[in-house]
């Protein structure tokens, strides 16, 4: 069945909640928002102490990680239409409640497929979240500099939470627990159900539509999953079949090439082709892949490297990612004034090349690594590139949308972030542990060995998640229009 395309007008049910205030609105949807982005993060730094309580090979880590990213980004486009249809507050209700239920079996959890699959709820509920609030927050400024504004705040805290989520991650873990993490998302999804409607009105497309993209949403999601497993295949401790593999990828092809064939012959798709007719939101789609597989991979491998290789302590290595956090939050800041008065492109362009060369100085810490020397100066560096590039990212990926596709916009680049995580993860781990068999059997069991083995395939990694970065900074410079944040491109035609 497929979603029929609405009308280009949105309603506003003036007695289904509070029409005004703005900027409780927008504070409401931002924690909203920001519940969802922490935890892509939070459990990197518990991933240690994870691994050794529920017995996870190290290889299948990224898979608690990339779960919760593949779920969120599959069904992203399928949740934006629900909202537009049936309500983007009832869709942020839903998505509250099953985040909470989803956050309490994560932190009961007593062996890895639980735990994997509490995670895979979390990325569903999310996906319901991220794409109700984020329409809600477009519907309720209006283009312009109101709305830059907005979604500079948005984006400023989808960065300062990926950041945070790591710091909060390392002190409830070395507190009362890596469980914690997953426990306090409960009374949060709780509390914000039942406030939602005492905050944000109603609002949904003002057509209603007759089915849902359903067979498109499953598609995506089955092909980009089964992608993601079989990268991970690649580097398991088992010894998986080369044909397994093989078929693997060959399957996820063809799920993929399935789904850009449906979504061109159904009458009303899940994700019309019609809207990549806009260089801007194409350009920062792709940017948005490459940039959040970048961050994904920062938070994931340096939590190993400074617990695994420095032998640090989980509350050490979340309290290492503070200066991340801060400059991350001020590159934010910067980037929300400036992106207001020049074009969002320059702007872009400036983060992007600060976070590969805060990669790149990853890339060469020595084993034996001083924080104020070889980590200080990278995580400072990549802090600003974050905080600078998230902002104009999300300017650019909304300028000219129309109101009746808001949900299909925010569904679109939430799905581009959600995917670039899991997938640059995904492809970061696979290039980085395939040396794991071939180092270990030169170490002969000698710690220094060891530990500069262990010191060799994070390198490996900081040096992929570099190279993302800088193919993101050669897309910006090649395919994004210089187009200032309040100009309003042409509108794409309804589908």
């Amino acid at each position: 069945m497929s979603v029929q395309e609405s009308s280009p007008v949105s309603s506003v049910d003036p007695a289904a909640g509070p029409a005004g205030r703005p900027g409780l609105i927008l504070v409401f949807l931002c924690v909203a928002g920001f519940m969802t982005f922490l935890d892509v993060s939070i459990v990197n730094v518990a991933l240690p102490t994870i691994e050794d309580e529920l017995h996870i090979p190290q290889t299948a880590l990224q898979y608690v990680v990339t779960t919760y990213g593949m779920l969120l980004g599959g069904f992203l486009l399928l949740a934006g239409r629900l909202a537009d249809t049936l309500g983007r507050r009832r869709m942020l209700q839903a998505g509250l409640v099953l985040f909470a239920l989803s956050s309490l079996a994560a932190g009961l959890a007593r062996d890895a497929t639980t735990l994997i699959a509490s995670r895979g709820g979390q990325g569903l509920a999310a996906a319901f979240i991220a794409t109700a609030a984020l329409s809600l927050l477009t519907d309720t400024f209006e283009e312009g500099p109101a709305r830059n504004k907005a979604l500079g705040a948005w984006g400023a805290l989808s960065g300062v939470a990926a950041v945070a989520g790591v710091t909060l991650g390392g002190l409830l873990t070395d507190g009362p627990g890596w469980r914690w993490i997953f426990f306090v998302n409960v009374p949060i999804g709780l509390v914000g159900a039942l406030v939602a409607p005492m905050v944000v009105g109603e609002s949904r497309a003002a057509e209603r539509t007759r089915g849902f993209d359903v067979a498109g949403a499953v598609v995506l999601t089955a092909g980009l999953i089964l992608l993601i497993f079989t990268l991970g295949q690649t580097v398991d401790d088992s010894d998986v079949p080369t044909a397994r593999v093989y078929g693997g990828f060959a399957l996820s092809a063809v799920l993929l090439v399935a789904f850009l064939l449906i979504e061109r012959r159904t009458a009303a798709p899940l994700m019309p082709l019609s809207i990549f007719r806009r260089p801007s939101l194409r350009a920062a789609n792709i940017i948005a892949i490459l940039l959040l597989g970048t961050c994904v991979s920062l938070f994931f491998f340096a939590s190993l490297f400074m617990q695994q290789v420095l032998d640090w302590s989980a509350v050490t290595t979340g309290l290492a990612y503070v200066p991340l956090a801060l400059t991350t939050a001020v590159g934010a800041g910067v980037a929300s004034q400036v992106v207001t008065k020049v074009a969002a492109k320059p702007v872009l362009m400036v983060g992007l090349a600060l976070v590969a060369t805060g990669m790149l100085l990853l890339w060469r810490a020595p084993s034996d690594a001083s924080y104020v020397v070889d980590l200080l100066p990278a995580f400072v560096i990549c802090g600003l590139g974050l905080g600078a590039s998230f902002v104009p990212l999300q300017v650019s990926a909304f300028a000219g949308t129309e109101e009746h596709r808001s949900g299909l916009a925010a569904g679109l680049i939430n799905t581009s972030q959600e995917v670039g995580g899991a997938l640059g993860l995904a492809v970061a781990a696979t290039f980085a542990f395939r040396r794991i068999p071939e180092l270990e059997a030169r170490t002969h069991g000698v710690p220094e060995l060891v530990k500069e083995a262990g010191a060799t395939v994070f390198h490996d990694a900081f040096l992929i998640s570099a190279a993302f970065a800088a193919t993101a900074f050669v897309v910006t410079l090649v395919l994004l229009p210089l187009t200032k944040a309040e100009d309003r491109p042409a509108a794409t035609p309804a589908h």
